[in-house]
């Protein structure tokens, strides 16, 4: 059948993550904006929060064959917010007190390990800057496509402070040797770099809605079953568990995929 990228905001999570559904084939597809361009869409809590809360309502809804994740105003996302939290920089704790920043840190590693757990595809569209925990939440993605203006950094090191929660995820993303480059310059990289080094998958020089509608179109060929027992696998080896057991699994989803309906 055919059908569009979405066209206007269909659900408002507190104004910070607008999330529209369109029809694709069997099945829909979402789009996730991140909404605050005033400050390159910089993750406030409540942005966190919003993403979280649709990574779990995602992962309930079987009609939802696809995420596409992007930015509004024309980037995609500057990294972290520390908000509230901004005057307790260079500032020790008081004696037996507790860190409120160390929650707010892992929170946001518990959102990159649901990004990455989705069962759907998940897609990254990235325009302007991609860095910090943007870049983190890149390296989330099963495809990224880079419009050829965008820019990406890690810049924490050169801020003072370490990329605690996305420095595993990148190096599962780009391999240890590029992901301690990236990680410990802090320079910024260009999108013909990012594809490069395995952070891109594709970089559209021409019309980028354009190219990521074809990309969609690509992805719908795909059985959602098939996508979910996939990532799972994929899941599996990247967390080291053994060989043996990872390719008995494999043996095991293979036979009851091809016993199954979607076969």
């Amino acid at each position: 059948s055919s059908w569009a990228l979405p066209s206007g905001p269909c659900t408002d999570m507190a104004d910070s993550l607008l999330i529209d559904r369109a029809p694709l084939a069997s099945g829909c597809v979402e789009t996730w904006t991140l909404n605050d361009p005033a400050s390159r869409n910089a993750l406030s809590e409540a942005m966190v929060d919003a993403l979280l809360a649709a990574c779990e309502r995602a992962a309930a809804d079987a009609d939802l064959r696809g995420v596409v994740l992007r930015g509004a105003g024309g980037h995609f996302c500057a990294g972290g917010s520390l908000g509230g939290f901004a005057k307790t920089i260079g500032q020790p704790l008081d004696e037996g007190e507790a860190d409120p920043l160390v929650p707010l840190n892992r929170r946001f590693g518990a959102l990159l390990q649901a990004l990455c757990a989705l069962p759907q595809w998940f897609i990254v569209a990235v325009e302007g800057a991609a860095m910090g925990g943007g870049f983190g939440l890149v390296c989330c993605a099963d495809h990224v496509l880079a419009h050829s203006g965008a820019q990406f950094a890690t810049p924490e090191v050169t801020l003072g402070i370490v990329p605690a929660q996305i420095a595993l995820f990148v190096v599962r993303r780009l391999g240890d040797a590029t992901a301690r480059d990236w990680l410990l310059s802090g320079v910024r990289w260009s999108a013909a770099e990012a594809l490069s080094a395995g952070l891109a998958n594709a970089v559209s020089d021409d019309d980028f809605e354009a190219a990521l509608l074809q990309l969609l179109k690509r992805f719908a060929l795909a059985a959602p079953g098939a996508v979910t027992q996939t990532k799972q696998l994929l899941a599996a080896f990247a967390a080291n568990q053994p060989l043996d057991a990872v390719l008995d699994d494999a043996a095991l989803r293979f036979a009851q995929a091809l016993r199954g309906p979607e076969a």
